[in-house]
């Protein structure tokens, strides 16, 4: 369910293995509902961690940020997801998946927020995750809210 969008991509992390501008854009465009202007920023600890501070008074570093701006032209969705390369990155290796496969949930997760989506109430976390799923798969990637393996590799 794609729609027509707009997206810069901001590498300012010097981390290893970040995805590329395409995946991001294919991401990015499997979780789009709405026509959409989007920037989509990777990040280290640091400025993640300032701008959950500054933005959300959260003095921790978060795995994904969305700031949305509501319409910035009729119909057109603004807003901008910044995920945080090494929390990403821990995130991953703690929960036995692979990299890429994190970044793309990070990605989708950010963009559905800039839609509307949320998951502070559990009805509503339900909708997102199910969300989510449904958009990660198309890219054969595992539902991030089944069980995952612990440090022995044995799925819980």
């Amino acid at each position: 369910m794609s729609a027509e969008f707009s997206l810069a991509v901001q590498f300012a992390s010097d981390a290893d293995n970040l995805p590329s501008r395409a995946q991001i854009r294919r991401w990015v465009a499997a979780a789009l509902e709405h026509a959409a202007e989007i920037t989509v920023r990777i990040v280290d600890a640091e400025e993640a961690q300032a701008l959950n501070q500054d933005y959300r008074k959260k003095g921790y570093v978060p795995n994904v940020l969305t700031f949305e701006y509501g319409e910035v032209s009729p119909g057109v969705l603004g807003g901008d997801v910044v995920i945080c390369a090494p929390v990403v990155e821990r995130e991953a290796r703690e929960q036995g998946k692979p990299l890429k496969d994190h970044y793309a949930h990070m990605t989708v997760h950010g963009v559905l927020h800039l839609q509307g989506y949320d998951h502070i109430d559990p009805a509503d976390a339900d909708i997102m995750e199910s969300r989510e799923a449904v958009i990660l798969r198309r890219f054969r990637i595992h539902n991030p809210y089944l069980s995952f393996p612990d440090e022995n590799g044995v799925r819980q």
